[in-house]
């Protein structure tokens, strides 16, 4: 497995990344990290691990510049600028489409919380170039108006205990055209925290890419 830093230019911005490739990749990976996150989540990163393990690359990258994120600290108002975010995705998608390491990769999102709805926003605009998308307790809501153009088959994953946003993946779901399936896991909140329910959301989520993204 290699593992490179790798500096992403999207709009003004450039962004840190780093990109995981094992040999003869199946597909790559994008996240979107949740709220007040970055590519160094310890969730997101156990996650890309059981997928490189499975032969699928992985690109984790911060939505934001180092100077976004100070003030974010504060303010906590660019985590939920989810147009922001997602222009940030389609700038990676496009990245990958230009980078010879990647260009001939089918892309996937992995999205968390409010990472999810930039992830919908971004593969809405993407529809050609993004073939799988997950959620790990979402926020689709906040993409409301992008669901229906979302092409990409989605899997939804909601905590059990985390009740608001079960609802908000429910009404999400009726709003999609796209292949969709929603996952409630047993006894998991909002960040599945609890022993063992993040190893379940990374198999799902491993068997879901392998399932859209090539076998």
């Amino acid at each position: 497995m290699q593992e490179r830093p790798v500096r992403i230019s999207s709009g003004k911005v450039t962004l840190d990344g780093d990109l995981a490739m094992p040999g003869r990749p199946r597909g790559i990976v994008v996240f979107a990290h949740g709220s007040g996150s970055s590519r160094h989540s310890p969730r997101n990163r156990h996650v890309a691990r059981v997928l490189q393990d499975a032969g699928l690359a992985t690109l984790l990258m911060d939505l934001l510049t180092v100077e976004e994120e100070a003030i974010d600290m504060y303010t906590a108002q660019l985590r939920f600028d989810i147009g922001l975010l997602a222009k940030r995705l389609v700038g990676a998608t496009d990245w990958l489409a230009e980078n010879d390491l990647t260009k001939n990769l089918p892309i996937g999102y992995f999205g968390a919380s409010t990472g999810a709805a930039a992830a919908l926003v971004a593969a809405a605009e993407r529809q050609q170039a993004v073939k799988a998308i997950v959620s790990r307790g979402g926020r689709p809501d906040l993409a409301f108006d992008s669901l229906p153009k979302v092409r990409a088959p989605t899997l939804l994953i909601v905590g059990g205990d985390d009740e608001p946003v079960i609802g908000m993946n429910r009404e999400a779901m009726a709003k999609m055209k796209a292949e969709r399936e929603l996952v409630i896991v047993p006894g998991a909140t909002h960040l599945f925290e609890e022993p063992g329910k993040l190893d379940e959301v990374a198999a799902l989520a491993r068997d879901w890419f392998l399932r859209h993204l090539g076998s």
